[in-house]
């Protein structure tokens, strides 16, 4: 297949958020690559923070025939992928009308909550974020990467519930994601990627 030959999908703008330590830049770096598998132009942008500290940590990925800037606007992004309900609330407003925010259903409170300075947001506030015209949906993913037997691979299970809201082709996801993690983990985590899928089918 040349170049020109190659299928080219719809744009997409994408905002991963998470803490440190749950595989948002990997999450990141795989989502570019399926873009780039397609043919796109593609840029990333990362913001570290205090990531070895548990602070928060964010990556800009955009797919396009050109793409001038890594970085989304508020109000551009299509896809928030969020590994923490924190997180998603914090990004929440770069979503554009009718974009979707895939929120893992998991709570991690930062040091203003825990030292008691600060309340963690209830599911009411989080409904209030949500109810202009943004689709937020919940994806019990540590508990289903903890029945795969490695909770780490909540990150993969993730990107597998993006797949269905995506035209590019389940293969292309499953060798992206072999080519990135180790080889003694590919199993595990293209077990990770179905399951993924199986509750983002569920979800749409």
């Amino acid at each position: 297949m040349t170049e020109s030959d190659r299928p080219l999908y719809a744009p997409q703008n994408f905002l991963l958020a998470g803490v440190g330590g749950q595989g948002t830049l990997l999450a990141a770096d795989i989502v570019a690559l399926v873009g780039v598998a397609l043919g796109h132009d593609v840029k990333k942008s990362e913001v570290h923070g205090m990531a070895q500290r548990g602070g928060s940590v964010t990556s800009h990925v955009r797919w396009a025939e050109k793409v001038y800037s890594p970085l989304s606007a508020p109000g551009e992004v299509d896809y928030l992928i969020a590994f923490e309900r924190l997180e998603a609330l914090r990004y929440a407003n770069m979503l554009r009308p009718g974009g979707v925010a895939l929120v893992n259903d998991y709570r991690i409170a930062p040091g203003s909550v825990t030292s008691g300075g600060d309340t963690y947001p209830s599911e009411a506030d989080e409904a209030s974020v949500y109810a202009a015209n943004l689709r937020a949906l919940h994806v019990p993913a540590q508990a289903l990467a903890q029945a795969l037997g490695q909770v780490r691979v909540n990150n993969v299970l993730m990107l597998g519930v993006l797949s269905v809201f995506l035209d590019a082709p389940e293969s292309v996801w499953r060798e992206v994601i072999a080519s990135r993690v180790p080889a003694r983990y590919v199993a595990l985590n293209d077990r990770a990627f179905s399951a993924g899928r199986a509750e983002g089918l569920r979800l749409l």
